[in-house]
């Protein structure tokens, strides 16, 4: 059966006024309702160029996270020419005509990794208005080139480019949230799996959507990863539920903007909160975003690092095994 991609679909809706009924979401979800208009987020912004501050950035990541579960980085090294490069071949990917981005289409074998639409259970029936393109980046053994555009044909090379700049930031990171909460510098990247790693790269592509008000192009959730890094093109659309409400965030231009993700609350014992968030769509421009999602391994055991175990502080979360926390996480079962 041929599954229908939501690019198809809005390319039919264009001169309508309305869209499918699986892509409006109930009422109290309806962005039109439910986003406080007018005010535009100021998420904390870190500059990372002071280096020689460190107690300083460690402690601004630390609040942001504590906080917010979200923040945004700036003079963090990788050039805006490889973020322009990434983004272009993603672009140019998701322009081609259908028979040939479904050449690398998701099928029961290839879980996760692929061209596809479906990510997760949709509750009563509803729809996300996006397509989506997922392979892995990192480390080098657990990449399947099967799933990476062969066009355009500088796409691997972007792609590569921008992995190794990012692991130098993520290495970074990691280090100053582990310091953030007592604990060793390597701390926090061991207990995600160290080298072994996963940097999964999702591009979400979300074209004009002719009634942006009913439908929403990722609904509500936390991330399921340790540690979020997303580039947005310049298309609003990220919003974080803060103070019973939500808000559409303000973007620095050529920052990271960093989510903190449902392992890494775990592993602080929820020192470090994963953000709520969600994404809007535009009604004449095609929003994109590049996040990466910094996973442990499938067998990787997941729970509080025992350190930040006391009597004052017990264990919030259960210790399981990360393929199992995911298994949970897209069924919409108990965890």
């Amino acid at each position: 059966m041929e599954v229908v991609r939501v690019q198809s679909i809005a390319s039919l809706s264009k001169h309508a006024n309305t869209i499918p009924s699986e892509y409006i979401r109930s009422e109290n979800e309806q962005p039109a309702g439910s986003t406080v208009q007018g005010v535009v987020l100021e998420v904390p912004v870190i500059d990372l160029s002071d280096e020689s501050n460190i107690e300083k950035i460690v402690r601004l990541i630390s609040e942001a996270s504590r906080e917010w579960g979200i923040f945004q980085v700036v003079n963090h090294g990788i050039p805006n020419e490889a973020i322009s490069k990434l983004q272009r071949v993603g672009r140019e990917f998701f322009e081609l005509p259908k028979e040939e981005k479904e050449v690398i289409a998701k099928t029961s074998e290839s879980g996760i990794e692929g061209y596809g639409t479906t990510l997760q259970k949709e509750i009563e029936g509803k729809k996300g208005w996006v397509d989506h393109l997922f392979h892995k980046i990192l480390p080098p053994n657990a990449i399947n080139y099967n799933y990476w555009p062969k066009n355009p044909p500088s796409y691997r090379e972007a792609n590569e480019e921008y992995a190794e700049r990012l692991r130098h930031v993520s290495d970074k990171l990691t280090k100053w949230l582990s310091l953030g909460l007592g604990l060793e510098g390597q701390e926090l990247k061991a207990a995600m799996g160290g080298e072994d790693t996963i940097y999964l790269m999702k591009i979400n592509y979300y074209p004009p959507c002719p009634r942006p008000d009913l439908a929403l192009g990722v609904v509500a959730h936390t991330d399921m990863s340790a540690l979020t890094i997303l580039v947005p093109n310049e298309v609003q659309g990220l919003q974080v539920f803060r103070d019973d409400s939500w808000y559409d965030v303000k973007y620095i231009p050529n920052a990271l903007i960093v989510h903190i993700g449902d392992q890494i609350e775990i592993l602080s014992n929820g020192k470090y909160k994963a953000v709520f968030h969600r994404s809007t769509v535009n009604k004449e421009s095609t929003r994109m975003s590049w996040p990466v999602f910094l996973e442990p391994p499938a067998e990787v055991e997941i729970g509080p690092i025992t350190k930040l175990v006391t009597e004052e502080s017990p264990a919030k979360f259960k210790t399981k095994k990360y393929k199992d926390y995911v298994y949970c996480k897209l069924n919409k079962l108990p965890q």
